[in-house]
């Protein structure tokens, strides 16, 4: 079984590879990791963001599409090379939300959700998995969310793929028990970022066009994704998870899960204690999907 130390040092060949670097928790892990000694390959979907990644001074650059295969293992040999064929540690990151009542999700957007948010991460993942078992082990982290294991309405597609995403993690930690491999789950719950604007810009995409019963609730929801406002209270900046990203990469036996922010801990407490309806009635009300 694995070391019950409590901490490590970095390594002058400590590389770390991120995905979703271009703004959010990844460009906040990205800078506080760079800071911290390690080498951080940052990656980035659009080729436009690579011009201001430049100025940060990260050990390398690669583009990376999480819903494109080809793109993944393209990416992985660039980092690859990069590290000569040293790296430690993965931090998948990148992901999106399409948000919207389910019955309004079709299988075309969930399928789009999915392939991000999962099959592209999990590819990612047995990459890192194939080469740490055969250079000296190595973690992985992966960025899920309290919506991970707390269903809310109307982030159903969300849900689904963080619920996906931490069934895979919590299976694939059993099967590397005897092996030099961590897998550790970072749970953040309400972080300032673009995460709301791209939710918005996803809705557009796949919801806005079509008729629905919750037409009324997607107005609201809009007007909440839109609103240029103070964060919603318990809200923290993306460096809160870039420092536990850091917290779990230097500890010698890092936790299975770290919870982050208020509502992701009271929400792994009151659901061990609450019925099964009682916490639905609670998750109606703090998610305002029961009214149409």
């Amino acid at each position: 079984m694995k070391s019950m130390q409590s901490s490590r040092p970095i390594r002058p060949y400590d590389t770390v590879l991120i995905s979703g670097c271009s703004s959010g928790i990844g460009l906040a892990t990205a800078e506080l990791l760079h800071q911290q000694g390690y080498q951080v390959i940052a990656t980035y979907r659009k080729t436009e963001d690579l011009s201001r990644l430049e100025a940060y001074g990260f050990f390398g650059y690669i583009q990376l599409d999480l819903a494109d295969s080809n793109s993944i293992n393209q990416a992985w040999q660039k980092a690859l090379e990069l590290s000569n064929h040293k790296i430690y540690a993965l931090f998948n990151n990148a992901a999106f939300g399409i948000p919207g009542a389910l019955e309004d999700v079709s299988r075309e957007a969930l399928e789009n959700q999915f392939q991000t948010n999962v099959f592209g991460t999990h590819q990612l993942t047995q990459l890192a998995v194939k080469h740490m078992l055969v250079h000296s082990g190595g973690r992985i982290l992966q960025n899920s969310s309290v919506l991970g294991f707390i269903p809310m309405s109307l982030r159903g597609s969300y849900n689904a793929s963080k619920f996906a995403l931490e069934g895979l993690t919590a299976t694939q930690r059993l099967e590397l028990a005897n092996d030099p491999i961590d897998l550790v789950l970072l749970q953040p719950g309400p972080i300032i970022s673009q995460f709301r604007y791209n939710a918005h810009q996803n809705y557009l995409k796949w919801i806005a066009d079509q008729p629905s019963r919750y037409e009324a609730t997607y107005h609201n929801m809009t007007n909440r994704l839109t609103a240029e406002t103070a964060p919603a209270p318990f809200t923290l900046p993306a460096e809160a998870v870039a420092e536990v990203a850091l917290k779990a990469l230097r500890a010698k036996r890092p936790k299975v899960q770290y919870p982050i922010t208020v509502p992701t801990k009271v929400f792994h407490f009151i659901r061990r204690l609450l019925p099964a309806r009682w916490l639905d009635y609670l998750l109606i009300l703090a998610s305002g999907g029961g009214k149409r």
